[in-house]
């Protein structure tokens, strides 16, 4: 699977949930290039905006889409890597702030 795939694939899956791929398709499909390197590396597709231990079981709140997206888009229209955004983000209807970290500290550190 290539980026270009994966972003089809996951549009008709998000789009319905209300998340949307930023609007720079480059820029999208950067980071989805990211998850597919992480998919090969770990045997999923963790977030790459994060340090992943390697782990699944660990990693599972970091695996794409995140278990903090869903919270990052309802407060802040994007989600932390600005992978998913919301439809008024893309529109710039809502300002685009800095996202910050909701993974607890614990879970950086391995």
């Amino acid at each position: 699977m290539d980026a270009n795939q994966l972003y089809e694939m996951l549009r008709k899956t998000q789009e319905p949930k209300g998340y949307f791929f930023h609007r720079d398709r480059e820029r999208a499909r950067e980071i989805l290039r990211d998850l597919l390197v992480n998919k090969e590396r770990y045997g999923y597709m963790a977030c790459p905006c994060r340090l992943a231990a390697g782990d699944r079981e660990k990693d599972r709140d970091i695996i794409c889409p995140c278990v903090y997206s869903k919270e990052d888009i309802k407060e802040y229209g994007s989600c932390y890597c600005n992978l998913y955004v919301s439809r008024e983000w893309n529109e710039d209807k809502i300002p685009h702030v800095y996202v910050p970290e909701r993974r607890p500290p614990g879970k950086l550190t391995f």
